[in-house]
């Protein structure tokens, strides 16, 4: 296995940060899995349509219309409702 040094490939700030926990030492940064990315994007286009769900809700939808909307069930609507209301 070859090192790098963290100062060629890291910014100067998160170098900084990195040796307010560790200094001098090997360090070994585990790689992403694509299931890991997969999961990363998946959530986040979650999270954007719930946000939309609950914005149009707020706008005066009623769930009836946002479950027709987006193919969801009337429970699944108040589930998200209640979710982002947090």
């Amino acid at each position: 296995m070859s090192y790098i040094n963290a100062n060629v490939i890291l910014p100067k700030e998160l170098v900084g940060e990195i040796q307010k926990y560790v200094q001098g030492v090997n360090l070994y940064i585990p790689k992403l899995s694509d299931k890991q990315e997969i999961n990363s994007d998946y959530k986040d286009e979650l999270y954007e349509r719930n946000m939309e769900i609950y914005e149009l809700f707020q706008s005066g939808n009623r769930v009836s219309e946002l479950a027709e909307m987006f193919y969801l069930s009337e429970k699944s609507i108040y589930r998200i409702l209640g979710q982002m209301k947090k």
